[in-house]
């Protein structure tokens, strides 16, 4: 019996919302609180990457790139993205049908959200915006503190991640249509954006 047979590949694009905003700004905090409060599937980048098996295919190239310092390919990043939302449907964690995919993380560059236009139908995004860059440090710099993130302590370092961050996110936001788009005031505690979140997006999150 062929493999294809006992698990079935799913081939309609997954409904996604895409979650940006700076380091620090609260994607991860929110995704989760969206997960559980509205049943949706939050899938963070980095979650995958720190998941893989030193020992398999993806996690070797991985580490390749990662101990130089060095981003992974587009391509390569976009097929082990998607060879992991395969694995979650196989194992019942997510259900496409029934889920939306709230991804936070990916795509991080215009290469990445050409090829994962095949992919995914993208039903909004989320935007968090923070105008206070020092508070946002001063947050990176305490959480750094807690879980001994020690390349998050360099403010220098951190205003050069902000930077980078706003200049990939203008190009990337190019790509979707505007009217896709939500921004919200990150400058809040997490359950004040969440009710805004929840406020504006609505139709979208009910669903």
């Amino acid at each position: 019996m062929k493999e294809s047979s006992i698990i079935p590949q799913y081939t309609d694009p997954f409904r996604a919302t895409l979650i940006f905003g700076p380091p620090g700004s609260g994607k991860g905090t929110l995704g989760k609180f969206l997960s559980s409060a509205g049943n949706h599937f939050h899938l963070s980048s980095g979650d995958i990457f720190r998941s893989l098996s030193p020992e398999s295919p993806a996690g070797k190239l991985y580490h390749t790139y990662a101990s130089q310092g060095h981003l992974l390919p587009d391509e390569v990043t976009v097929q082990i993205w998607h060879h992991y939302v395969h694995g979650l449907i196989a194992t019942n964690r997510y259900f496409p049908h029934q889920q939306l995919l709230l991804l936070d993380g990916i795509p991080r560059t215009p290469r990445q959200a050409d090829l994962l236009d095949k992919h995914i139908q993208v039903k909004g995004i989320i935007v968090l915006e923070m105008r206070n860059i020092e508070a946002l440090i001063k947050r990176l710099q305490r959480r750094a503190l807690i879980e001994k993130r020690l390349d998050d302590m360099d403010a220098k370092v951190l205003r050069t991640r902000m930077e980078v961050y706003e200049k990939d996110t203008k190009s990337l936001l190019n790509h979707y249509p505007q009217s896709l788009i939500s921004r919200f005031n990150a400058d809040q505690k997490p359950l004040e954006v969440l009710r805004d979140v929840l406020v504006g997006l609505t139709d979208l999150l009910a669903h």
